[in-house]
Parts: C-alpha cells; sequence; structure tokens
C-alpha cells in the first residue's frame, strides 16, 4: 500500500529535520578529516503502489482488481566512498542496488497481471556526524540520487517492458563504531524516493549494516613480547648523626626518595590504559613495600615512545598514570592528594640518539624502542 503525497512529506520532512539538526550540530570530537571507502549489505521494504501500477497497465478501462499478491522485501547493497571535510561534516557518493520487487494482480476477468521492477543507481550526500565518545558517533544524511528503475509487466496476452530514469531524494540515519582509526562498523536505515518506471513514485527503504576503510588511520601492530624483570626499590639514606656524650641522641629520621620503573607492556596491553592482572601484581608488590611510609609526594609519570601522533601520545601517557595513581591509592590507602600524574608524549626517552634508526613503523623499531614506553614512579616519605 502506497503514501499520499501529504503522508510522504510529513515522514520525509520530520525525517529531514532530524538529519539536517545532526548536521548542524557542534558537539564534541569525531575523526580527522580525510578520504574513506566502504561497502553496506541489508534489507530493503518497497511500499510503490501495485494496484495503480497495475492499473496503468491493464488498458483505458481496466477490469476491478479482486486481490494483489506482493513480495515487496529484498537484499540490497551499496558501495560508497567519501571524505570528511572535518569533524561534523562528510560528502559521500556511491553506487546502490536495492534488488527487485514482485507482484501478483487478479482481476474479475480471467487474466492476471505479473509484474516486477529493478531499482538501482547512484547517489551524491551530505553526511552530518554528532561524536558521542572517542569510536562511537552517530550520523544523519541528505543527498540526491540519479535512479534507473526497470519493469516488467505480463498479462494474458500482453508482456510490457518499462523503463525510468528520475533524480530523487534521499536521507537516512545511522551510528558509527570505530575499532581502529583505519576501520570502522556501520549500521544505518535509509530512505529513496524512486520513480516505479509507470509514472508514478513511491519509497524504498533499507536498513542495512557495513565496514569503513579510513585510508591513512592508524592500525595496531603486533609488538613482541619480552620479559620485564619485577622493578627493584633502592632506597637511599644517609648515616645516622650522634651529638657528643653525655645523652646520645636517636638517629634523625632520613628522607627516603626512590625513583622506579615499570615497562608499559608489562602494566597495559597495547593502545589500552587499563591496569591487566600483571601489572596490578607488580604494582601489589611496589604497595606492600610502600606501606609504613610517611608519603610527601608521589611522583607517576607515563612515557610513551615516538611512533604515532604526538596528541594521542600525550593522552595515553597521560591516561596510563592516572591509573596507575589510582591503583595505588586504592591498593595502599594513600590520600589522593599526595598522588600527582602526568604524561610525557615520548619527549623523554631512555633510549640513545642512532640507537633506534628509522621513521617507517616496523617491529624491529617497535622493538627497539619499548624501554622508552614506561610508568616512572618517584616516591618521597619517611619510615
Amino acid at each position: 500500500m502506497s503514501k499520499t503525497p501529504r503522508q510522504y512529506f510529513r515522514s520525509t520532512g520530520k525525517l529531514s529535520l532530524l538529519t539536517l539538526a545532526l548536521m548542524a550540530a557542534p558537539f564534541a570530537m569525531a575523526q580527522d578529516a580525510g578520504w574513506y571507502a566502504g561497502a553496506n549489505i541489508g534489507q530493503t521494504r518497497s511500499s510503490l503502489d501495485n494496484a495503480s501500477i497495475s492499473n496503468s497497465l491493464l488498458g483505458a478501462t481496466p477490469p476491478a482488481i479482486t486481490s494483489i499478491s506482493e513480495d515487496n522485501s529484498d537484499r540490497g547493497y551499496k558501495l560508497f566512498g567519501g571524505y570528511q571535510i572535518n569533524k561534523y561534516l562528510a560528502l559521500e557518493g556511491g553506487y546502490f542496488d536495492l534488488g527487485q520487487f514482485d507482484f501478483v494482480t487478479n482481476t474479475n476477468a480471467p487474466s492476471t497481471l505479473n509484474g516486477n521492477i529493478q531499482v538501482r543507481g547512484v547517489n551524491l550526500d551530505a553526511v552530518g556526524i554528532l561524536p558521542i565518545t572517542d569510536k562511537f558517533s552517530a550520523f544523519g544524511r541528505l543527498g540526491v540520487t540519479h535512479a534507473h528503475t526497470k519493469g516488467s509487466f505480463a498479462g494474458a496476452t500482453t508482456v510490457n517492458s518499462t523503463r525510468a530514469s528520475d533524480n530523487n531524494l534521499k536521507v537516512g540515519l545511522g551510528v558509527q563504531y570505530a575499532f581502529t582509526d583505519a576501520l570502522s562498523l556501520r549500521a544505518e536505515i535509509e530512505r529513496y524516493r524512486i520513480n516505479d518506471s509507470v509514472g508514478q513514485k513511491g519509497d524504498i527503504d533499507m536498513a542495512s549494516v557495513g565496514l569503513v576503510y579510513r585510508f591513512g588511520g592508524k592500525t595496531p601492530t603486533p609488538v613482541a613480547q619480552t620479559y620485564t624483570p619485577a622493578p627493584v626499590i633502592i632506597a637511599q639514606a644517609p648515616a645516622p648523626v650522634y651529638v657528643a656524650p653525655p645523652a646520645p641522641p636517636a638517629p634523625v629520621p632520613a628522607a627516603m626518595p626512590q625513583r622506579l620503573s615499570f615497562s608499559a607492556d608489562s602494566l597495559f596491553d597495547f593502545d589500552s590504559a587499563a591496569v591487566k592482572p600483571t601489572g596490578r601484581a607488580e604494582l601489589d608488590k611496589l604497595a606492600a613495600n610502600l606501606r609504613g611510609v610517611d608519603f610527601d609526594v608521589i611522583q607517576v609519570t607515563g612515557h610513551t615512545d615516538r611512533i604515532g601522533r604526538q596528541a594521542y601520545n600525550l593522552k595515553l601517557s597521560a591516561q596510563r598514570a592516572e591509573a596507575v595513581g589510582n591503583y595505588l591509592v586504592s591498593a595502599t590507602g594513600i590520600p589522593a592528594s599526595k598522588i600527582s600524574t602526568r604524561g610525557v608524549n615520548g619527549a623523554d626517552p631512555v633510549t640513545k640518539p642512532g640507537e633506534c634508526v628509522g621513521t617507517k613503523v616496523t617491529p624491529a623499531l617497535i622493538a627497539c624502542l619499548q624501554p622508552d614506553r614506561r610508568v616512572d614512579i618517584e616516591v618521597t616519605g619517611q619510615r
């Protein structure tokens, strides 16, 4: 059953307004600008008016229609590519195939009309992006299509074949989740306005899922696991000072500056700021040694290597330092006010110049720079 023009513009208008609102929304960050490509596959559903199509094909004085058997669902797909202009806006073009839709019309005359309609074409859309988290976002689209519709109709004595090409409106909404900087999963629903090839218009909806590949995005590179020995706590204290007799004084309390370095690979999984079980075991050993110490301050500094974007490395190193600080608070009962954390984006390496040559990211370079990926803890206090 088809929609009246008023119903179509009412429903399409609401979807268009929501799409435009998403396109104009000045919210949180999305991915950087760049080219991307992808493909979707899903279910299509037609709301073309098969009764009107039948009447237009049955002649000037068509017999009365007694029933229509319809198959309005099929599988559709699309291939697309686009360019993200900024955090909130992208342009996307592509090719779509909405499938084939069949019907059988029975009349009060001793005859039937069998028909099928196939739709495919190209589109150009403006896509508005609403970032929700670093990895999850919603989006809306508003665009135009140039669709080719092919109809094939067979009656008792006639066979008709019709074709039409037309430009129409296309709208849609969806969500996207980024597995990495380069690869994302997309789910969306779209509405295509279509010419049915016999002079009338209707809608075809497609609900689909697909993958998006972003050119120039970073993908995780496997890192060889290396054994890192447990940190050794070195306490430095000056020799006690005594006053001359007759009354020997007690030793002066000694300051306890301690500096320890933990391999980031032993504390965290790749590209993560969550302390893993083996990392908690290492921090529990440190916490056991720190019990009974009157702390002045504990400085936790997260370091990364020089690979990757500085802004991203700075954020990751700061998050890792905060994760270690939070764990020490929960494990030792140290007041959070006595723990200071900060991140360093590879600006303070322990590898020497010339040791790890090259800028191209390779497993050898990543392994060479492993000592630079670390968390330093400096403790100042007295027992």
